[in-house]
């Protein structure tokens, strides 16, 4: 059996391919770490790294440990989490955000059933932007964040909401005559962007690259936020497709809201880092789900929004 710090700096040096970097880390010698892995590789019986005065890199033997070990690794860490969780019990603080006004009657049902459930651990509920939602997560500035799917890198929760796909154009538009619209005609004129820090998944989802036949979609200016980007429509710099709940949250007079009568429901629900699927975050989602698909969520969120089955 391999001794934790064993473990530890065989898997950190494998990672950094730096004596330096590692030592820092683990907070110890660059003496000591050439010992450990030296008394590894006399263990072994081959070595582990190939070691030069320019570089350090993983033998074919030395990568194949390392590949084996890093599961069986983050496996004990798990399984010590949950451990310790179950142990604490649902107490503490748990931070929840919510991306948009749309959110916010849905994080306060959810938080008000998981209050009720787990008096013990306090909610504080934050609004994040677009350029710091996924930054939020993982930092740890926030634990969970209600959101559009997809949301990439991230661990998700059922779908609790569903609403129908809009395009947004200025109010002097062509298409701003029309009862709806083919997402066809995203081939037709520049879609404005989300951030460059915005998940590529959602992106892909929501200002696709192609039209469903195949024609390329042109790319029209990017907002930093998404009040920005409507403005960007509004002055007839491309259109955006959105979701319904766009149309209630953000009326306005040089705006018009069109239905796409051939593209597929937008889906919400939270998301978080899979690392930090702890006690309090899987009991929040399923008070989350209780509260949106068990009807005790506000009537006014359950109006437009159709609920998820």
């Amino acid at each position: 059996m391999l001794e934790r710090y064993e473990l530890e700096t065989f898997l950190t040096l494998a990672e950094e391919l730096h004596f330096g970097r590692t030592a820092e880390r683990l907070h110890v010698t660059t003496g000591r770490v050439s010992h450990v892995v030296k008394g590894l590789e006399r263990r072994i019986g081959a070595p582990l790294f190939e070691r030069t005065s320019r570089r350090v890199r993983l033998t074919a033997i030395g990568e194949r440990l390392a590949d084996d070990l890093r599961p069986l690794v983050d496996g004990i860490e798990e399984a010590v989490r949950r451990a310790t969780d179950a142990g604490r019990g649902v107490s503490g603080e748990l931070k929840v955000a919510f991306l948009g006004e749309w959110g916010a009657p849905v994080v306060s049902a959810a938080a008000g059933l998981f209050s009720r459930r787990h008096p013990d651990c306090t909610v504080r509920v934050v609004e994040v932007q677009l350029s710091n939602s996924r930054a939020s997560l993982l930092d740890g500035s926030v634990d969970l964040l209600l959101a559009s799917y997809p949301f990439d890198g991230m661990a998700c929760g059922p779908a609790l909401l569903t609403e129908r796909r809009l395009l947004a154009v200025s109010a002097s538009h062509p298409l701003a005559r029309h009862e709806s619209v083919s997402l066809e005609v995203l081939g037709d004129h520049p879609v404005v962007q989300y951030p460059a820090v915005t998940s590529a998944g959602f992106k892909r989802d929501r200002t696709p690259e192609r039209t469903p036949s195949g024609r390329p979609v042109p790319v029209g200016p990017a907002g930093a936020t998404f009040s920005e980007m409507l403005s960007l429509v509004a002055l007839g710099h491309g259109v955006l497709p959105v979701g319904e709940e766009t149309r209630r949250y953000h009326p306005r007079p040089d705006l018009v809201y069109v239905p796409f009568h051939d593209a597929p429901p937008i889906e919400r629900g939270f998301v978080w880092l899979e690392a930090n699927t702890i006690a309090r975050v899987r009991e929040f989602v399923r008070a989350a789900t209780d509260a949106v698909l068990g009807g005790q969520s506000p009537g006014r969120a359950a109006q437009s929004v159709s609920v998820a089955r």
